[in-house]
C-alpha cells in the first residue's frame, strides 16, 4: 500500500487538473480568470510529473497513458476558446475539396461564396451583436474566419491535411471534426514519446507531453495545426540517427506543415561531419519540401507563399521596433541592431548543434536552437511552443517548459497588462534555462543531467532493468 501512494497522488493530481482544464474550457474563461486558472493548470501539472518520477517502474506507463487520455479529452469540451485558426482550416479543407487552391483566394472572395455557409459566415443578426470572434466583411457580413481578406499562409502538408478531414468527416461536424483529429494526432505523439522513452528507460518524460496543459488548449481545443508537425518532428528525431534519409523525409514533411520545424535541422545533423552524411538528411528535407509544394504551383494562380511576407510584418520580425518581438534583445540592445543579432546568435547555435551534437541525441541539439530561437525571437503566440515541449519531453531538460509556458503569458496577459508580462516572463524563463544549465555542469550534481547517468555505488547492480532505471 505504501508503495502505491506515489500512484494515487498522482491520480488525484492528475484528476484535479482534468476538471480545471475542463472547467477553464467548458466555461469559456476569458481575462484575467483564464490567466490565473491556466497559471493553476500548470502547477498542477509540474507537481504531478514531478510525483510520476516516485511512482514504482509497472505503473508509470498505464498511469501515464491513463493521464494522457483524460487531459487530452477536456481540449473537446468546448469551441475553440482562444484562437479562431482552426476556422481557416476548415474553410481551406473545403476549398480544396471544390477543385480551388487555397492559395488563389481570400475567404472574403465573392468567387467563392457559393461555398459558404452559417456556421463560418454567420447571418446578419448574429454579425450584428459584434462578437469578439467574427471578423468583419465588406458586404455588412461577418466570418469566423481571421484575416478574411488574405490569402492562406499554411504550407502543403498543412493544406493535405485539412482536406483529408474534411473528406473523412460527417456533414455538419463543424469545429469537432479538426478537434477530433488533433486529439488524435496529440495522443499518437504521447503514444510514440513512450515507445522512445521505454528504450531508455526513462517513461516517465513523456509525461512532460502527455499531461502538459498546453497540448488539450492548443492542440486539440484550438486545433492547430501545429500538432502535425510535432508528430512528424519527433518521428524524424527518433530515426535520423540510423536511417538518415527517412529522418530527412520526415523532417521534410514537419517542415511542410509549419515552418518551424526547420529549426530541427542542425540537431538532426548533430556530429554529422562528413559531407555524405550530411547530405543525406538535408537533400530528403529539401526534396521532400519541394515535391509537396510543386502540385500547388502547378495549380494555383497565386503564390503559393500566401500571407506569410505579411504576417512577418504584421507580427513584427522585420522591424524590430513595431512590436514585442526580440523583446529580450531590445533591453541590451538598440532596435536595429536586433536582426542582426538574431541572425549571428542563431547561426553560432546551430553551427555548434551541428558540430559538437550528440548523434545519438539529435532531440537536445533540436532542443538548444529551438529553444534558443523562442527566447531571442519572443513570440507572442503560445501554440509555437507545442514542438518546444515535446523536445523538452525527448531530452528531459525541463528547465525549458519556463520558455513554453513564457509564450503563453505573452499571449494571454499581454492584452490585460501591456507588453511588460512578455518580457518579464521571457526574462524568467531565460534566467531558469540559464540556471538549469549551470546546475547541470556542476561536477558533483553529475545526476541532474538527463543525458550523463549518475556515479553507481559498487552494490548497486550494474543493469538496472526498464521498470526501474527512471527513479535514478
Amino acid at each position: 500500500m505504501i508503495r502505491n501512494r506515489p500512484a494515487v497522488a498522482a491520480a488525484l493530481l492528475l484528476a484535479a487538473l482534468t476538471a480545471l482544464l475542463a472547467v477553464l474550457l467548458h466555461g469559456n474563461a476569458r481575462g484575467a480568470g483564464l490567466l490565473a486558472g491556466y497559471a493553476g493548470a500548470w502547477a498542477l501539472f509540474a507537481t504531478a510529473v514531478a510525483v510520476l518520477r516516485r511512482v514504482p517502474g509497472g505503473s508509470v506507463v498505464p498511469l501515464l497513458v491513463a493521464g494522457a487520455i483524460a487531459v487530452t479529452a477536456t481540449g473537446l469540451t468546448a469551441a475553440p476558446a482562444t484562437s479562431t485558426d482552426s476556422y481557416r482550416y476548415a474553410w481551406d479543407g473545403r476549398v480544396q475539396a471544390s477543385g480551388v487552391s487555397p492559395y488563389d483566394h481570400a475567404p472574403d472572395d465573392p468567387a467563392l461564396a457559393g461555398l459558404r455557409d452559417g456556421w463560418l459566415f454567420p447571418d446578419a443578426a448574429t454579425c450584428a451583436r459584434n462578437e469578439t470572434d467574427l471578423a468583419p466583411l465588406d458586404d455588412g457580413l461577418c466570418t469566423r474566419i481571421n484575416r478574411p481578406a488574405v490569402h492562406t499562409i499554411y504550407p502543403p502538408t498543412a493544406e493535405a491535411w485539412f482536406l483529408l478531414v474534411h473528406v473523412l468527416s460527417p456533414d455538419d461536424v463543424r469545429h469537432k471534426a479538426l478537434q477530433t483529429a488533433a486529439a488524435l494526432l496529440a495522443l499518437a505523439v504521447t503514444g510514440l514519446l513512450v515507445v522512445i522513452t521505454r528504450r531508455r528507460g526513462d517513461p516517465w518524460r513523456t509525461a512532460f507531453w502527455a499531461w502538459c496543459p498546453a497540448v488539450p488548449v492548443e492542440a486539440v481545443n484550438n486545433a492547430h495545426v501545429d500538432v502535425l508537425a510535432v508528430l512528424l518532428s519527433v518521428a524524424a528525431l527518433a530515426v535520423v540517427a540510423r536511417r538518415r534519409v527517412a529522418g530527412g523525409v520526415l523532417l521534410g514533411l514537419a517542415v511542410a506543415t509549419k515552418m518551424l520545424p526547420a529549426l530541427l535541422v542542425p540537431g538532426a545533423l548533430s556530429g554529422a561531419r562528413r559531407p555524405r552524411a550530411v547530405l543525406a538528411v538535408l537533400v530528403p528535407v529539401a526534396a521532400t519540401v519541394g515535391a509537396l509544394y510543386l502540385p500547388y504551383v502547378l495549380l494555383s494562380r497565386e503564390s503559393v507563399l500566401g500571407y506569410l511576407s505579411g504576417y512577418a510584418q504584421e507580427e513584427g520580425y522585420d522591424d524590430a521596433g513595431a512590436g514585442g518581438r526580440y523583446a529580450l534583445l531590445r533591453l541590451v540592445l538598440p532596435d536595429a541592431w536586433a536582426v542582426p543579432a538574431v541572425v549571428l546568435g542563431m547561426t553560432a547555435v546551430a553551427l555548434t548543434v551541428w558540430w559538437r551534437g550528440d548523434p545519438e541525441r539529435p532531440w537536445r541539439g533540436a532542443l538548444v536552437t529551438t529553444g534558443t530561437a523562442f527566447l531571442l525571437l519572443t513570440p507572442g503566440y503560445s501554440w509555437y511552443a507545442l514542438l518546444l515541449v515535446a523536445l523538452v519531453a525527448l531530452d528531459g531538460r525541463w528547465e525549458w517548459l519556463g520558455v513554453a509556458l513564457a509564450g503563453a503569458t505573452a499571449y494571454l496577459a499581454v492584452p490585460l497588462v501591456g507588453q511588460g508580462a512578455a518580457t518579464t516572463a521571457y526574462g524568467i524563463s531565460a534566467a531558469a534555462v540559464c540556471a538549469g544549465r549551470w546546475i547541470r555542469r556542476r561536477p558533483d550534481r553529475p545526476g541532474l543531467d538527463p543525458a550523463r547517468p549518475r556515479p553507481r555505488p559498487r552494490d548497486e547492480p550494474a543493469a538496472p532493468t526498464t521498470e526501474t532505471r527512471h527513479h535514478a
